[in-house]
Order: C-alpha cells, then sequence, then structure tokens
C-alpha cells in the first residue's frame, strides 16, 4: 500500500512540474500530447483583429479619457508633467479623520532607510498631513514578510519605497520582492518623467521624456525552467490585453500632458510573434488617438537617446526593454539620484526612484542624492491631491539644484546628504 502511495506521489509531481503554456485564461493540467501550438499566429496583417479589449482596460482607458482636452497643460515644467501622471489607476484612498493620509513606507536595502527618514523630516517641516505605516522588507526576507507590505499596500492603497536588492546568487525559487509586490498588486504602469533639472550640468539639455514600461509580463514574467543539463528556457509572455492596456495608458497620459508624439519601443524585426503582437496592439490604440505615433527598434532607440534625445516625447515599451531605456534617460539627466518614478494600477499606486538602484556601495556614508526619492514624495502627494504640500517640496527641491555647494559627489559636487536635505528645507516656506 505504502509503494502504491508513493508512486501515486510521483506521477502527480510529474505532472505538476511539467512546463505549461502560460496564457491569459487557465489551462487544464493535461500532459501535452505532440508538439505545443503556437498561441500566436505569424504577425498578422493590420486589418487582423485580435479578441475584444478586456473590461479592465476598458476601464483603464475610460480613467485616462476622464481628464479629456481640458486636462491638457501649456509648458512643460516639472510640477505639470507630474500631476499629469495621477488620475490613471482611479481615485486616491480618502483622508482619514483630521484630513491625514496614511501611506505604507517601505524602506527597502542599501540607501533606502536614510533617504526615507529624510523624506519623514522634509515631510515633517512641510507640515504634510501623511503619517507613514513603516514596513521591513529587505532582500532575505521571507515571503510572510513581503504579503504583510502587500496587505499593508492593500490596506492603504498608497506607498512609498526603496528599492529591495534582488541577489542573482539566490537559488531560482526565490523571487523578486520587488517583482512579487508590483505583479501581486497589478501595478501595470511604471512612468518616469526624466528632465532636464535646473543647476545640474549634463552633455544634453532640454530634455523631457515620459516613459511608460509595461510592468508585469515579458521577460519579468519569472517562467523558466532547465530542460536538460545545460539548457534553460525563460519564456517571455506577451499578451494582447496587456499590450492594449499599456498602449491605451500611454496615449491617455500622452493627451492629458498636451504631448505630441508617442513611440513604441520594440524588437519585432527578431521576435516577430511576442514583439509583433505588442506593436500591432500599439498601432490598433493609436488610431483611436489623434497623436502622432511612431515605432523604434530598441537598439536603435538607445543610440538615438544617447545622441538625439530632444525628439523623444512620450515612449512605451514591453518590460525588460523600459528597464534598460529608463537607466540609459536617467544618466542623460544626471544619473539615478535624480530621477522618479511610480507605479500605477486600477486601485493602488507605489512610488520609488526610477532607476530602482539600492545604492549599497554608498549607503550610510552620508553622500546619495536625496533628490530622486523626494521627487518620487511629491509624486506620491500629487497623487493624493495634495497639490499645495507637493508643489512646495518640490519647489525647495528644484531650488537647492541651482546652489552647486548642496550638489552631492553624483552630479560632480562635494556636498552630503545631510546638507541638502537642510537646504531644502530651508528654502520651505516659513509658519
Amino acid at each position: 500500500m505504502a509503494a502504491a502511495l508513493t508512486a501515486a506521489r510521483r506521477r502527480v509531481m510529474r505532472v505538476a512540474l511539467r512546463p505549461r503554456a502560460v496564457s491569459d485564461q487557465s489551462e487544464p493540467d493535461s500532459p501535452p500530447t505532440g508538439p505545443r501550438p503556437c498561441r500566436f499566429p505569424p504577425v498578422p496583417a493590420r486589418s487582423r483583429r485580435f479578441p475584444p479589449m478586456p473590461a479592465s482596460t476598458a476601464a483603464c482607458d475610460w480613467l485616462a479619457r476622464r481628464r479629456g482636452p481640458g486636462g491638457r497643460r501649456e509648458g512643460r515644467d516639472v510640477e505639470a508633467a507630474d500631476r499629469a501622471l495621477i488620475g490613471y489607476c482611479g481615485d486616491p484612498p480618502p483622508a482619514k479623520y483630521g484630513g491625514r493620509h496614511t501611506v505604507t513606507l517601505i524602506p527597502g536595502d542599501g540607501i533606502g532607510p536614510e533617504l526615507m527618514l529624510h523624506v519623514k523630516e522634509v515631510f515633517r517641516h512641510a507640515c504634510v498631513p501623511v503619517d507613514f505605516e513603516e514596513v521591513r522588507v529587505n532582500s532575505e526576507a521571507p515571503e510572510d514578510d513581503v504579503q504583510n507590505a502587500i496587505t499593508a499596500i492593500r490596506r492603504n492603497g498608497v506607498a512609498l519605497k526603496g528599492n529591495i536588492e534582488t541577489n542573482h546568487n539566490l537559488p531560482p525559487s526565490h523571487k523578486s520582492r520587488n517583482n512579487l509586490i508590483r505583479t501581486s498588486l497589478d501595478l501595470y504602469a511604471n512612468v518616469i518623467h526624466c528632465q532636464s533639472l535646473p543647476g545640474v550640468e549634463t552633455r544634453h539639455r532640454d530634455i523631457d521624456i515620459l516613459i511608460v514600461r509595461e510592468n508585469t509580463e515579458g521577460e519579468y514574467s519569472s517562467l523558466e525552467h532547465e530542460s536538460v543539463a545545460g539548457v534553460v528556457e525563460s519564456l517571455k509572455i506577451i499578451t494582447a490585453g496587456r499590450s492594449r492596456r499599456i498602449a491605451h495608458y500611454a496615449f491617455g497620459l500622452a493627451r492629458a500632458a498636451a504631448r505630441r508624439c508617442v513611440t513604441a519601443v520594440h524588437k519585432a524585426n527578431i521576435m516577430k510573434l511576442g514583439d509583433g503582437l505588442f506593436l500591432q496592439c500599439c498601432e490598433e490604440v493609436a488610431a483611436e488617438y489623434q497623436i502622432t505615433f511612431r515605432s523604434m527598434i530598441v537598439d536603435n532607440t538607445t543610440m538615438q537617446l544617447v545622441s538625439r534625445p530632444q525628439q523623444f516625447d512620450v515612449m512605451v515599451m514591453p518590460n525588460l526593454y523600459g528597464n534598460i531605456v529608463n537607466n540609459v534617460c536617467a544618466g542623460l539627466v544626471g544619473g539615478p539620484g535624480l530621477v522618479p518614478g511610480a507605479n500605477y494600477g486600477h486601485n493602488y499606486a507605489v512610488f520609488e526612484t526610477a532607476t530602482r538602484n539600492t545604492g549599497k556601495s554608498i549607503a550610510n556614508r552620508n553622500i546619495a542624492n536625496p533628490t530622486a526619492a523626494l521627487l518620487a514624495a511629491c509624486m506620491m502627494l500629487d497623487h493624493l491631491k495634495l497639490h499645495n504640500h507637493a508643489s512646495t517640496i518640490r519647489k525647495a527641491v528644484l531650488a537647492s539644484l541651482d546652489d552647486p555647494r548642496t550638489h552631492t559627489p553624483d552630479i560632480g559636487g562635494q556636498g552630503t546628504t545631510s546638507g541638502a536635505v537642510q537646504s531644502i528645507i530651508g528654502h520651505l516656506p516659513r509658519g
């Protein structure tokens, strides 16, 4: 009897561990028979249509359209561009008693904890009506801690986080804590605003790019297996529903921010099914908006960015390309310490620095640049409709950059983190 039970368990485990095709719909756990058919047809003609947009995507498009032509802005200052990002993940959570908001705070690893302390210090001096619920999650935290953080974000609706290190030396079963948070909350749109800042010397000037990155699939689907010894297969998942969803978000954002052109970044000349599907979805969505649309292969995109970045306005792309382009653009405007980022879903929003860099090598040395963390906090305040507080802190941060004595080493100065923060506090209105 024991031997029979053991054999039955082994059969169940073989079936459970067998790689399965991934799709939007659940599939039976039946063993494959013969070659597995491709889920998508070859690159279709423009006239061919994929299945109708799912309800969630339609809701996202409706939220994007709510702003309408009246949401457009004149000029391109940091504050107006960041305000154009709000309103795409539903209404923010309401204030609590006394008009205060509760925000989940995840300090993360590296320079994250010290930067979050400085954010709280600036908030205190600016009398910002926000209370932080701090949840500790680091690279070695068990999944229970990650689930506690996710529960806190679900409860509060908004989070401010430092990056959590993902160690590539850990076993394959270990999942990125950052990725778990994004996928569990369906934070499908990662948005960063790369713009030339006053007082920061860079090779290129007049850069003003909104980058929209699909955040929940692509190469970050964490679907890998070793077929035979020495042969590893990693699955890149591209779906029509999520491609249309991120395209609608990018075009809705472009319209709200009065942008004129959206560029889709892809590699459809090689990955004709996956990236071909993404590109076709972008083309179909583009037909619904009166905004110029163009596409560009990812390798050419990186060359164009470092040679003439001013040609780009709004960019939309799958997950991995977005990670690369985000880092390239951050380098163009001065580095990872200057650019904020946001992750939006229908119900939740998480704000962090754009490049998701832990800065482990400079942790606890008082030389980290606080600009990106504070600007991310300002984006969070705009999301909470605390526009006056966001504007006050943002102006103080930008005014501080005009003084070279406050520049930290990453932008060519000799200043300290605490010195930069005190300069920012000094630019806040008194009383």
